[in-house]
Parts: structure tokens; C-alpha cells; sequence
């Protein structure tokens, strides 16, 4: 696993920053939005915004006077690749253990 994947699945276990990332993945929202959404304070969702910026996952968007916050969905998409890949070869060691135990 890279380190930045390492980073990506540490940024994503925090519980405010997942929500932040489902909201997000609804629609593209300013830190004022998301503070008015869920119970933290706007400074508190820029430091959160902040770390999901950091490991890729978060990018901003200037819209007028007001910056927008968007999911990066390859960045996701590249962890739930790692992910499916690891419950790939869980599964077949799993497979070969149940064969395995049949022929005895």
C-alpha cells in the first residue's frame, strides 16, 4: 500500500471527515454549508476540508465570491480498487482453505 493510500484510508476514519466526504458526495458545498449541515463549527470543517484537500480527496471551486467544495472520485476510486483487490485474494485463500478441508 502507498503512503498516500495509508493517508487516504487514515483521513477517511475520522467520523466528521466521512461526513463531510457524504455530504460532499451529494453536491458540491461551501465550509458554511457543511457547518449549517452538521453539528461542527465552520473552523472546524476548514481543518477537516483542509486534511481531505491534503490526501487528494477534496478539491476547492471557486464559484463568484464563494469556494466550493468537490469530491475527487478517482482518488476513491483508487482506494476502493486497493480494497477490492485485498477482498480478492481473501477470498480465494478462503476458497483454497474450504478445498483443502473437503479433501480431508
Amino acid at each position: 500500500m502507498t503512503k498516500t493510500l495509508v493517508h487516504v484510508f487514515s483521513a477517511l476514519g475520522d467520523e466528521t471527515r466521512w461526513s463531510i466526504l457524504q455530504a460532499l458526495g451529494e453536491g458540491d458545498a461551501s465550509a458554511s454549508a457543511l457547518a449549517a449541515r452538521l453539528p461542527v463549527s465552520r473552523q472546524a470543517i476548514a481543518k477537516h476540508i483542509h486534511v481531505l484537500q491534503e490526501v487528494g480527496l477534496v478539491r476547492p471551486a471557486r464559484v463568484g465570491r464563494e469556494i466550493r467544495y468537490q469530491v475527487v472520485g478517482s482518488q476513491l476510486s483508487a482506494a476502493a480498487r486497493q480494497l477490492e483487490a485485498i477482498g480478492t485474494a481473501w477470498e480465494s485463500r478462503l476458497a483454497a482453505i474450504k478445498d483443502i478441508a473437503e479433501d480431508l
